[in-house]
């Protein structure tokens, strides 16, 4: 199993960007499609972005087009997230997420197709 440890969260002002990383170590970073999950007290995890192993193919929720760019390096076994024009609705904690696929072209948005989970980095975003 691959393991994942998210970074770069923190307090951010309405209108405002952060990056956030998640490093993978532990297995082959390129044969796991990739995913960023959000979740808020109360509410159910939400499917942020997703990536596909060889990084040609990405996917966002409709409420993060064109705000939210999901990235990797494989050489570095590390995924991003790099979040533009934030809102106050943005804030949660944040996960990354790893699952092997056979399709190097494929993404997954589910969180019950992830098998691998980080502990979560918390964005606060103040209005």
């Amino acid at each position: 199993q691959v393991q994942l440890v998210e970074s770069g969260g923190g307090l951010v002002q309405a209108g405002g960007s952060l990056r956030l990383s998640c490093a993978a170590s532990g297995r082959t970073f390129s044969d796991y499609a990739m995913g960023w999950f959000r979740q808020t007290p109360g509410k159910e995890r939400e499917f942020v972005a997703a990536i596909s192993r060889s990084g040609s193919t990405t996917y966002y929720a409709a409420s993060d087009v064109g705000r939210f760019t999901i990235s990797r390096d494989n050489a570095k076994n590390t995924v991003f997230l790099q979040m533009n024009s934030l809102k106050p609705e943005d804030t949660a904690v944040y996960y990354c997420a790893a699952t092997q696929a056979r399709d190097p072209t494929y993404y997954y948005t589910r969180d019950s197709d992830y098998g691998t989970w980080g502990l979560g980095t918390q964005v606060t975003v103040s209005s």
